[in-house]
């Protein structure tokens, strides 16, 4: 097989169509093209065609990946969980999770401080952020100690707003409690301050 053409991609800007044969083959962004040397009139053989074709899903994983983590920072869990979702091939998916972390793109430290930060200041219980971290792949101690440094988050203070915001909603106190249980907040603690409220 032959290279005939390379073009840009109408869709994707920096991204090339390869033909082999005058028959779209795979597309390449500019980088990986110049990277893997690849011109109009070069001979490829099958095994090489199967290794562009894997490079070619490689970047567009990647791209992906980087877009899904400029709109809010993610956990490598969430990521595997992307690439297991949207099928991308294993060796991919490593390749993908490896040059994240190569360019600081995936931090699950870095993650866990802004999944914090950003629910300080709602009705969230630390319990139930600390089942929401656990399902994002975060580890335990390092849960523990982001709860421990972020100095914002009040869960009394939490809970209280979400007393205030709620009791209207359940005329049933005992409703409320439960409501308020299922979201994390101690029992203790709940029974407290809906006794300081009356």
């Amino acid at each position: 097989m032959k290279i005939t053409k390379i073009s840009p991609a109408v869709k994707t800007e920096g991204r090339y169509n390869v033909f082999l044969d005058e028959q779209y083959s795979f597309s390449l962004y500019e980088s990986q093209l110049v990277k893997l040397g690849l011109k109009k009139g070069q001979e490829i053989s099958e095994e090489q065609l199967q290794e562009l074709k894997s490079e070619s899903d490689f970047g567009k994983n990647y791209v992906r990946a980087v877009d899904l983590i400029s709109r809010r920072l993610r956990s490598e869990r969430e990521i595997r969980d992307y690439a297991f979702r949207k099928q991308w091939l294993p060796e991919n998916t490593e390749k993908v999770i490896k040059r994240l972390y190569k360019f600081n793109f995936l931090d699950d430290e870095k993650f866990a401080k802004a999944f914090v930060a950003s629910r300080s200041n709602r009705d969230f219980s630390a319990k139930k952020m600390k089942v929401e971290l656990i399902k994002k792949g975060i580890r335990s101690d390092l849960i523990e100690m982001v709860l421990e440094e972020n100095t914002e988050f009040d869960e009394i203070e939490s809970l209280k707003k979400l007393i205030k915001k709620k009791r209207t909603h359940y005329s049933d106190k005992r409703k409320l409690i439960a409501y308020l249980v299922g979201k994390g907040f101690n029992y203790g603690d709940i029974m407290k301050e809906l006794k300081e409220e009356e």
